[in-house]
């Protein structure tokens, strides 16, 4: 890990989380907010990947870690480094709108749930592509669409952000929102990388 990978895992999760904001923020906005976040997270893979691998977020982080693709030192660094630029772009929201959008955030086991079902589809993908089974040219356009599919499976039951970072940063920040896309993508890098890692083939 060096400094330039930190710069650029702080970086990426604050143009994600601020991305998600301007677009909630303003109602009636051309593109709708999954397509928003996923079209910003593909972009942000394609320009960042190859200096931190673009993780953007500590659920995803915390669980390409647990399949051996990431040390534990470098997660940890990931993971602060995606809250910092989360709590930038926060910061910056407040600022930019004087009367925010209110999100309804609860603390329900159905959120965390929603939460869990999202993010293990977005878990399984991010997997999939450290293990290299997605072509180089392409992981950004497959992450960024598996973002979108993973918010719509997540928003029949809250507010499909599968980021804890990214729901600090947007002001939809409760105890679901953090243990709900940790667990869903822990269990879809695990299944990932059962069903996809060449390295474990029988």
């Amino acid at each position: 890990m060096t400094p330039r990978a930190v710069a650029a895992e702080v970086v990426g999760t604050f143009a994600l989380a601020l991305s998600v904001s301007i677009s909630i923020n303003n109602p009636g906005f051309l593109i709708p907010t999954p397509a928003m976040a996923g079209l910003t997270l593909g972009v942000l893979v394609y320009l960042l990947g190859p200096v931190s691998g673009c993780l953007l977020n500590p659920a995803v982080t915390i669980a390409i870690w647990s399949i051996g693709k990431l040390d534990a030192r470098d997660a940890g660094s990931f993971s602060a480094a995606q809250f910092a630029g989360a709590g930038l772009a926060l910061t910056l929201g407040n600022v930019l709108f004087a009367d925010p959008v209110p999100l309804p955030v609860d603390a329900s086991a159905g959120t965390g749930a929603a939460e869990m079902l999202g993010a293990a589809l977005l878990g399984f993908t991010v997997a999939a592509v450290f293990m290299d089974r997605i072509p180089a040219r392409l992981t950004g356009t497959v992450i960024g669409a598996a973002l979108v599919v993973a918010i719509s499976w997540a928003a029949h039951g809250s507010n499909g952000v599968l980021n804890p970072a990214v729901a600090l940063g947007i002001g939809s920040f409760s105890p679901p929102y953090v243990w709900g896309p940790t667990v869903g993508a822990l269990i879809g890098a695990r299944l990932s990388k059962y069903v996809c890692d060449p390295g474990d083939a029988a």
